[in-house]
């Protein structure tokens, strides 16, 4: 088996996980048990009604990232676009598209786009979120952007967050203006997939117009939510 079919069958099996968490979150948060819910029956994760939609003022909050600076949104002198990325460091869809995503980061941040990532997993259950391996990321990946930890798992509640990884566009008012995942094909490790979803995005808001498109699909594993 070749690593591009092992890293295929991984993700489809994380995406079926993702599923059934999201058919159990479902089943669980219905005010209604005449009709259970199965994975087969949950609503496809692009067609739900996000509690944080496009259109609405971010949530404000501080984090704290690898270095111990706290970063603050919104802030006063802002940017035509801020990008919050939910991400862990064990998701392979997180890991898949982290080359492409890094890249749109080097590419827009000289042209005064903000970057913030976000990790908002349950260490305790989940080592491999833990603080200290985030560190380890940030350093072993020299990764672009500063990596937030949100410990309480309140900013990840506050935006509505479903998947790792789940990206938000702010426009310059810090509203919602755009969310989805960075492109269609996480389970593609070519040279072609570069992100063009975010990207194509991106181009519009720092242009000052709306995406065509304001909400695409996302995919990825459920976060690790704390008991």
């Amino acid at each position: 088996m070749s690593d591009g079919t092992r890293t295929r069958g991984r993700l489809d099996h994380n995406q079926e996980l993702y599923q059934l968490s999201y058919a159990h979150r479902a089943a669980t948060e219905s005010s209604s048990a005449s009709a259970p819910v199965s994975a087969q029956s949950a609503r496809p994760l692009d067609m739900r009604i996000m509690s944080f939609k496009i259109g609405d003022a971010v949530p404000p909050f501080t984090l704290p990232d690898t270095n111990g600076i706290e970063h603050s949104v919104p802030i006063d002198d802002a940017p035509d676009a801020t990008v919050l990325i939910l991400m862990c460091n064990h998701c392979p869809f997180v890991q898949t598209w982290n080359a492409r995503v890094a890249q749109v980061a080097q590419d827009y941040v000289p042209r005064g786009v903000r970057f913030l990532a976000i990790n908002s997993n349950d260490a305790e259950r989940f080592p491999a979120d833990s603080f200290e391996r985030m560190v380890q990321f940030v350093r072993d990946k020299d990764w672009p952007m500063p990596y937030l930890h949100d410990e309480s798992q309140a900013v990840a509640r506050a935006l509505d967050g479903q998947v790792t990884p789940h990206i938000f566009i702010l426009d310059k008012t810090h509203s919602l203006i755009w969310t989805g995942a960075p492109d269609g094909d996480p389970g593609n490790e070519n040279e072609d997939q570069t992100a063009e979803w975010l990207r194509e995005a991106l181009e519009s808001v720092t242009a000052g117009c709306r995406p065509a498109v304001e909400q695409r699909p996302l995919r990825g594993c459920s976060i690790k939510w704390k008991p």
